[in-house]
């Protein structure tokens, strides 16, 4: 079966390659016809592709330790969903995932009718530039990420799944990240082939939907990163500022410039080449990304190592940069209109795409900081999570600012429905003195709550005032996206520097103050199994002698694995979530050292998410009113 997953993956990179060339010659001698083999030949590369998933899907499911990548993360007594999971949790395996996804939604597309209505020259040229991509995945896929490699003879047991791994929420995450850069392949290939074709197919039309919902899966994605690295890791928050963090984080906020820009192009008919650069900027970004977490040039807590990528995917993304820059240089679109002053709903939109780019370039030079210090520093030094709160979160309050101001201005400027505007105005103000009397003083985190009611009440604010908004879906989309992105700013606003947190060691029975509450060590428990061995606490939580809850962090030792790994328990709330881990344990249990925190508002941040990962749907609908 080895030589099964192997060939077919082999096969599909052939296919690829030739019907990539053919594509070329298709729009180089205007000869589209010939692109229509394309179709059928990607067809046919998507099913050796599904072929080989479905190989390496049978050799996890079966425990088949004579492949080394399911000797790598597996073993016999991994529970099944997890060992399914182990499909997308190493280098190779999630390289496969990526590289299936991409196969599958070019399939998708091509059965579209966005697809349908392309020119023919611009048909020809999508498909020289996607099955390009397709072509560089599998010949990474075939070389140095092979997941197909024999052990020989076979291993009597696998390694296991890494115990940080064993989290729901990693059955999502990466799954939901590499849906959502996958789908950028499409509106990025199509805009690209586009401008390439000179012809006045509307891209923008067919590609945007794509682009929509890969924001929403990356979204996701990061979303639930976040609640793994607040449930699983420990330490108490749900965003380091680490470079894999990152990573996902930088494409993300390309993209979302992009959406914002393809609106003033669809309303007004400004700043097409600018689309063009963003949505090419993103899909490059997501492997810049792959670079980050692959190429063994950044420390990660969980960062893959080198295994050869790093020299194929840097000629990628400069291959891909030129391409990029030539197309966007090649012929300018002479139907481009001029934007309205800043002080209009264009100007808003571009001054916050600016700072969405801004942030984006902080934290990539940031998280390139160990690299580029190299250049006169013989010991290199990283910069830590500080740096990034002092510079991105005040840009981040600034956004939602924009936010807040953007829908009450007209396309041309001016202000629509004054009289609620002023409304909004005086919940800004009103919210910041509330949050001051309660205790938020720093000036960033004030400005961003005060902002992120502000959205908030706004986006409700807007629908009972504009007949037109109420009635158009992809209104309620994005409007419902500001106000899951105000609840997620009004989470971290508060949830980061206002965190009460300490490391104590509780004896049976008698209470350690934290903030408002006590904590007190009621009792422990130790079970075993043949997978692990578990120690449990339970800690009684009350606040001035009222019971809140109860706590039962555990401390888990796996078999195969030297360190123990932490299992946090919360008591949820939509006030302050307590939160606990256990550090250390006599063997008797009656002594247990404890990290414990208060996070007030820290639950905000996922039913914003939670929302900003639901409504935007509602925009798939094309926009058919102009303002």
């Amino acid at each position: 079966m080895h030589l099964v997953g192997y060939f077919c993956l082999l096969f599909a990179m052939l296919a690829s390659l030739v019907l990539a060339g053919a594509a070329l010659f298709a729009a180089w001698t205007d000869r589209p016809e010939v692109a229509r083999l394309c179709e059928k030949g990607h067809l046919a590369a998507a099913a050796l592709m599904t072929a080989a998933s479905a190989v390496l899907l049978k050799a996890l499911m079966a425990r088949d330790f004579s492949f080394q990548y399911v000797a790598s993360y597996t073993d016999s007594l991994l529970p099944m969903f997890y060992t399914i999971t182990a499909f997308w949790a190493g280098q190779a395996g999630s390289m496969l995932f990526w590289a299936w996804c991409v196969a599958l939604m070019g399939a998708v597309f091509m059965g579209s009718r966005a697809y349908a209505g392309l020119a023919p020259a611009t048909r020809a040229w999508y498909w020289v530039l996607f099955l390009s991509v397709q072509a560089f995945f599998l010949v990474l896929l075939t070389g140095p990420a092979n997941p197909f490699l024999a052990l020989a003879p076979a291993a009597a047991e696998g390694n296991g799944l890494n115990p940080l791994l064993r989290n729901p929420g990693m059955i999502f995450h990466p799954p939901l990240l590499f849906l959502g850069y996958a789908g950028f392949t499409i509106p990025a290939c199509l805009g690209l082939a586009s401008w390439a074709a000179s012809e006045p197919t509307p891209w923008l039309g067919a590609g945007r939907p794509w682009a929509l919902v890969s924001w929403i899966f990356l979204t996701a994605g990061i979303a639930l990163g976040g609640w793994w690295s607040y449930m699983e890791l420990g330490w108490g928050g749900y965003w380091a500022w680490d470079p894999v963090e990152n990573a996902s984080l930088i494409p993300w906020l390309s993209a979302t410039a992009f959406l914002h820009t393809a609106l003033i192009e669809d309303r007004r008919g400004a700043l097409p080449r600018t689309n063009l650069f963003l949505m090419a900027l993103t899909l490059l970004l997501c492997f810049f990304a792959t670079y980050l977490v692959r190429s063994g040039i950044i420390d990660s807590l969980h960062a893959f190592g080198s295994g050869g990528m790093d020299f194929p995917l840097v000629s990628f993304l400069l291959l891909g940069l030129a391409a990029t820059l030539l197309a966007l240089f090649a012929r300018q679109d002479p139907t481009a209109r001029q934007l309205s002053g800043l002080v209009s709903r264009q100007g808003v939109l571009v001054m916050a795409v600016w700072l969405l780019l801004a942030i984006g370039v902080v934290i990539m030079l940031g998280t390139m900081w160990p690299v580029i210090s190299k250049l006169w520093s013989a010991s290199p030094m990283g910069l830590d999570a500080g740096f990034y709160n002092r510079v991105c979160l005040p840009l981040f309050a600034l956004l939602a600012l924009f936010l807040a101001v953007c829908p009450w201005l007209g396309w041309k400027g001016g202000v629509r429905h004054s009289k609620w505007f002023y409304v909004v105005i005086g919940v800004f103000l009103a919210a910041g003195v509330v949050l001051y009397n309660q205790g938020v003083r720093l000036p960033v985190p004030l400005l961003a709550g005060a902002a992120a009611l502000a959205v908030a009440l706004g986006s409700l604010a807007i629908l009972l005032a504009d007949r037109a908004t109420r009635a158009s879906r992809p209104s309620w989309g994005a409007l419902g996206t500001h106000l899951g992105l105000a609840l997620v700013v009004l989470g971290v606003a508060v949830s980061g520097p206002y965190k009460t947190e300490t490391e104590a060691t509780l004896t049976l029975d008698h209470p350690v103050r934290l903030g408002y509450y006590n904590l007190t060590l009621k009792g422990s428990s130790q079970t075993s199994s043949p997978a692990m061995a578990v120690f449990q606490a339970r800690i009684a939580v009350d606040r001035d002698g009222a019971p809140v809850g109860e706590l039962t962090p555990e401390r888990r030792m796996y078999r195969g694995f030297d360190q123990p790994f932490a299992e946090v328990s919360t008591i949820p709330s939509l006030g302050d979530e307590i939160y606990a881990t256990v550090l250390a344990f006599q063997p008797d249990g009656k002594s247990v050292a404890v990290k414990a925190s208060v996070n007030p508002l820290v639950n905000w941040i996922w039913i914003g998410s939670t929302i900003m990962s639901l409504l935007p749907f509602l925009g798939l609908t094309r926009r058919k009113q102009k303002d």
